[in-house]
């Protein structure tokens, strides 16, 4: 771990300039609107290690795989989300001395993320090698009012001298992504213009076309007024910029103001982006810095007065939580159901940025219940508008009838991962799909989605898994061959049990909805299987006796559920006999000692029962925690925070709370020593599961909301709100007692440890909060 950042409730502070690790400070103070992002790169000149990153949703590259040996169904591309061109840039230049970071002595530096409003800040005093001493304080932001734009204030004070400064404020399209397969660039230039104080550049991508015009305006202040300057243009290949010289004396303050903004072709014609991207500049310039961060403050309060986690008692916890909470508002809004949930977000290219099962296991309930219900109904919209690409992917491994796979990774409905065992083998994606739409439903109650595209996905998934198991003789069981599961220290293993029971589990769901479709919409029903040519009880028929046969590996005298079929076979050691300095495994091992291991990278057979824990005693779930986590080794961001609610549910706090922080404060201590590459965005969500539904017990059974709350024994209080079927709800919990709160006014259905009630509108109900000894024992 790497504990240099300050802990603060609402800052995310790095004291002094820590430059071997300014590239993972690049990541975690980046920003976002859900539209754009960027890291917490400079904007002078720095020459030193950084990840340059400027990314614009939904515009992406495919960039052909690269592998050793091709295979037929593999896909041809990973899709990459693009580094598009450098907005920030402003190269300050004093007497032909260029201010560099890497090359300067540099004192009293402080970086600041501000979370609680939604802007970065960063401040230094730099002694160039002539001895000239140059005070700076910037401040930038990623607009969520306006989410195309993004501005800064740049503030130059010489400290010992007079001189005249050059100050280029620039637009640089001649950027790469570091993760690109064979050092291509992905953008070819259509057009450039300059003007006074302002410039625009056009870049096309390669292959996939889309286009995105970056425009900047530049304003000029000394001593509190508005300076009138001349620049000269400056156009180059892929590059436009400003450039000004401005007499600066000893003490006096200089502000450059760069508004700018990044339009693409996903949302305005070609043939008037730069018109549009000139139009939408003006816009924002007319109203000011000042006026778009009031504004900014503004919208950030809006959205923590109703997902906002509050933890008294615990610096860094409290710190973890509204990290993960921040940048989740940061990466996705919910608004253009052609968006989804990168794995980096906005904050730096591994994953290609694209879409994982992750969305639909982990961010979904998140965003569920802190934002409006058109949020998350968007993220399965998107799945449903790639279902013919799903049901391509399936065809190209020899699937028929209308068998849908999605993809492990994609931006557009293809299949674009490039590992085969991923590719081919981690299908239990499938079953987070399928699991998603019974989430959402049981969240909202919104059946109608059922009726209009739920009920099509699920048969389309169940034909895949009807197609993907096969019976075997020996067993008298339908089995599922040549798998690997959420675990991916292992692959190619035969009865991966999270799949087994994933896909049975699927097969019986859509059974059920078939018959409550039927019973909501026969008429629908009827024109859906005749689109799909759906043979219902042929289908149906085959997908129980499935569900009946299917094989689930057991071992019997440990009566535990078997992580696959010969997990036993295996050297069993817990993770504590790993040597020292060995780990991560990923980082030390061969791929080959890795896979013939013990060790799990994260929850698997876990994974199943916490989808699924109402249908597991909790004897159950004891037996196969106890003999699981011992070898989990959670070098997958998204594996702690299962187990952090898993052990919450088991009354195992100090467990429960020791998986909580390490989620939450994954890319803040740099846990895996890869937050360099990016912050771990949708493990983010599971920080808020490990809180929401770990500590807070929260569950919907019944149409009702379940809460069996404590509060880990080092915090003085814990509070959250839930949305829950237009009621807002505050959920607090102290050492002694237990607050819920409606400030909606709407009555809410509440189960409070085992005590249902209605709590009416602008009323709030306490009672004692047992122990959690109790509260494990009445689960």
């Amino acid at each position: 771990m790497k504990q240099y950042l300050k802990h603060d409730p609402w800052l995310i502070i790095e004291d002094n300039f820590h430059r071997p690790y300014n590239e993972i400070t690049e990541s975690v103070m980046s920003l976002g609107n859900g539209r754009m992002g960027q890291r917490g790169n400079f904007e002078e000149t720095f020459t030193g290690k950084s990840l340059q990153g400027n990314y614009v949703a939904g515009v992406y590259y495919p960039d052909k795989t690269r592998v050793g040996w091709w295979k037929n169904g593999y896909p041809e591309y990973f899709a990459k989300v693009l580094n598009a061109a450098n907005w920030i840039g402003i190269t300050i230049n004093i007497d032909y001395e260029t201010l560099d970071l890497n090359t300067c002595e540099v004192r009293e530096f402080r970086r600041v993320l501000n979370m609680q409003e939604g802007y970065l800040e960063r401040s230094f005093i730099a002694t160039l090698k002539s001895g000239r001493e140059l005070e700076v304080y910037t401040k930038r932001f990623c607009s969520i009012v306006d989410d195309e734009a993004g501005a800064i204030r740049y503030s130059l004070k010489p400290l010992n001298f007079d001189a005249k400064i050059t100050i280029e404020p620039y637009i640089d399209g001649s950027i790469r992504n570091r993760d690109s397969n064979y050092d291509e660039t992905f953008w070819d230039e259509v057009r450039k213009e300059t003007g006074y104080g302002e410039a625009f550049i056009e870049l096309r991508t390669r292959k996939t076309g889309f286009h995105v015009c970056t425009g900047m305006c530049v304003e000029i202040e000394q001593d509190g007024g508005r300076v009138d300057f001349q620049s000269q243009p400056i156009r180059q290949e892929k590059y436009v910029a400003n450039r000004l010289t401005l007499d600066c004396r000893q003490g006096q303050e200089t502000v450059i103001y760069k508004y700018a903004v990044n339009l693409s072709s996903l949302n305005y014609d070609t043939d008037r982006i730069v018109a549009e991207t000139r139009k939408y500049l003006q816009r924002i310039t007319a109203k000011g810095f000042d006026r778009m961060l009031i504004e900014q403050r503004q919208a950030w309060a809006d959205k923590w007065k109703v997902n906002d986690i509050t933890i008294e008692g615990d610096a860094a916890a409290q710190q973890g939580i509204r990290f993960c909470i921040f940048q989740l508002n940061q990466t996705y809004t919910g608004e253009d159901e052609r968006l989804n949930i990168g794995p980096k977000g906005f904050t730096g290219e591994k994953y290609g940025g694209s879409t994982y099962w992750d969305t639909e296991a982990y961010c979904l309930p998140f965003y569920l219940a802190t934002a409006d219900q058109k949020v998350s109904r968007n993220l399965l919209l998107y799945r449903y508008k790639h279902l013919e690409k799903a049901i391509e992917n399936a065809k190209k491994l020899g699937f028929k009838a209308g068998a849908a796979l999605y993809p492990m990774v994609t931006m557009n409905g293809e299949e674009c991962h490039n590992e085969w065992e991923i590719t081919f083998e981690e299908i239990h994606r499938n079953g987070a799909i399928a699991y998603a739409i019974y989430d959402y439903v049981r969240y909202t109650g919104d059946e109608m989605y059922l009726v209009d595209y739920g009920l099509e996905v699920l048969i389309a998934i169940s034909r895949f898994w009807s197609q993907r198991v096969n019976w075997s003789e020996a067993k008298q069981q339908y089995v599922m061959l040549g798998v690997t599961g959420p675990n991916e220290y292992e692959n190619n293993v035969n009865n991966n049990w999270y799949t087994n029971y994933l896909a049975a589990w699927t097969l019986r769901y859509t059974v059920e909805t078939v018959n409550r479709v039927k019973e909501l919409n026969l008429a629908k029903f009827n024109e859906l299987c005749d689109r799909i040519h759906f043979r219902e009880e042929k289908e149906i028929a085959t997908a129980k006796h499935i569900v009946e046969n299917i094989h689930l590996p057991y071992d019997e005298n440990r009566r535990v559920f078997l992580q696959q079929e010969s997990f036993l076979d295996k050297e069993l050691m817990p993770v504590s006999e790993i040597p020292k300095g060995q780990r991560p495994l990923n980082q030390h091992w061969s791929w080959d000692r890795i896979l013939r291991s013990c060790f799990i990278k994260q929850a698997d057979v876990l994974q199943g029962i916490y989808f699924f824990e109402d249908e597991f005693d909790r004897e159950t779930l004891q037996r196969n925690f106890d003999f699981y986590e011992p070898m989990t080794v959670h070098e997958s961001s998204l594996s702690p925070c299962v187990h952090s609610v898993l052990a919450s549910s088991l009354g195992l706090t100090e467990k429960a709370y020791e998986m909580y922080l390490r989620t939450a404060r994954l890319d803040l201590d740099d846990y895996n020593n890869d937050t360099e590459d990016g912050c771990h965005i949708t493990s983010m969500a599971g920080s808020w599961l490990a809180v929401v539904k770990g500590f807070g017990g929260f569950r919907i059974r019944d149409n009702q909301v379940v809460l069996n709350p404590y509060c880990p024994a080092n915090w003085q209080s814990l509070a959250f709100k839930l949305r829950f079927r237009g009621a807002l709800l505050e959920v607090k919990v102290t050492q002694t007692d237990v607050t819920v709160e409606n400030f909606s006014d709407k009555t809410a259905d509440i189960e409070l440890f085992g005590e249902s009630f209605g709590l009416e509108g602008k009323s709030r109900k306490s009672v004692p909060r047992p122990t959690v000894n109790d509260l494990t024992e009445s689960e």
